[in-house]
């Protein structure tokens, strides 16, 4: 996949293409992207993704803070995975948005990107204040030589696939749903910093976790049946709390602490990758540490029956 950055330095050729901002690249992303493909195959053309580095609301909202399911860099390597030939990653500037649509379609699509025919998603709307629909994208795209297409929604289960869907199910702690919409288990990457050292002293040592993005979206509160993938390529069974240690009453600031499975070596400043497998459990405050540590040990057995 040609990666794309600078629309200044590139020579347009025809394509086939569409837009969005691809958070999860999610399988009604896929779907569309299939789609994009199979339009450039019959026409003998390239097929082009046009993207964004951040999300458009945020330039236009500058407090708007996301819930991304995928970083940028996470993003381009799912991309890569789906086939396509060029990915336009544009920064979504204040200036392109106060494009109207047409001028979009002229300025970047037709001039710079050379697409030569648009797919347009379902409820998917572009240009300054979103106020034109697809009748309107059409029309424009007779005036500038571009075949305007409308693609449906992907539905699973009876359920449109989103990224907000998705967003909504990881907020509840349905990860086993939402890695059918996703296509793969959601994830998060970090590194491993101190902690509270509690774990080690129950027999249940922890790697507190740092998210590398703030941006990104953080699961329900719960215990999760995890895999673990350490910075040597290896990929260890685990589970995982988020929440703010209740039994304890340490604090309120909500940690990420993963357990690897009969693992027994130092994690501390490592760089992790803990993908959501199952949801096990809502947190839960014991009584006694005696009674949490039953929990965990029940906790293991059901992660070790979801991962091996």
């Amino acid at each position: 996949m040609q990666i794309v950055s600078n629309l200044s330095t590139y020579t347009p050729m025809p394509c086939v293409a569409t837009i969005g901002f691809f958070d999860g690249v999610h399988a009604g992303h896929r779907y569309l992207i299939e789609q994009v493909k199979h339009h450039a195959a019959q026409q003998g053309l390239c097929s082009a993704l046009i993207t964004f580095t951040v999300h458009p609301r945020k330039t236009i909202q500058s407090d708007f803070q996301p819930k991304l399911l995928t970083t940028q860099e996470e993003k381009l390597r799912l991309l890569q995975d789906t086939g396509v030939d060029i990915c336009f990653m544009l920064d979504f500037t204040t200036d392109m948005a106060q494009l109207t649509a047409f001028e979009f379609m002229q300025c970047v699509l037709k001039e710079q990107c050379g697409v030569n025919t648009l797919l347009i998603g379902h409820d998917h709307r572009f240009g300054r204040n979103r106020s034109e629909g697809f009748a309107e994208y059409v029309a424009f795209g007779k005036q500038l030589g571009i075949e305007v297409l409308q693609t449906e929604a992907y539905f699973c289960d009876g359920k449109r696939i989103s990224s907000s869907y998705i967003r909504n199910l990881l907020s509840e702690g349905n990860v086993e749903f939402a890695a059918i919409a996703l296509c793969y288990h959601y994830f998060l990457s970090g590194q491993v910093v101190s902690g509270y050292q509690v774990g080690r002293k129950i027999g249940f040592p922890t790697a507190n976790l740092q998210v590398d993005c703030a941006d990104k979206l953080i699961p329900a509160q719960g215990v999760y049946a995890v895999h673990v993938a350490l910075a040597d390529g290896t990929i260890h069974p685990g589970m995982l709390n988020i929440g703010r240690r209740p039994t304890f009453e340490n604090d309120t600031n909500q940690t990420i602490e993963v357990h690897l499975i009969d693992f027994d070596s130092d994690l501390y400043n490592q760089h992790l990758c803990v993908s959501f497998v199952k949801h096990l459990r809502s947190e839960m405050k014991f009584d006694s540490v005696e009674a949490l540590i039953a929990q965990l040990q029940l906790d293991e057995v059901q992660a070790k029956e979801a991962l091996l």
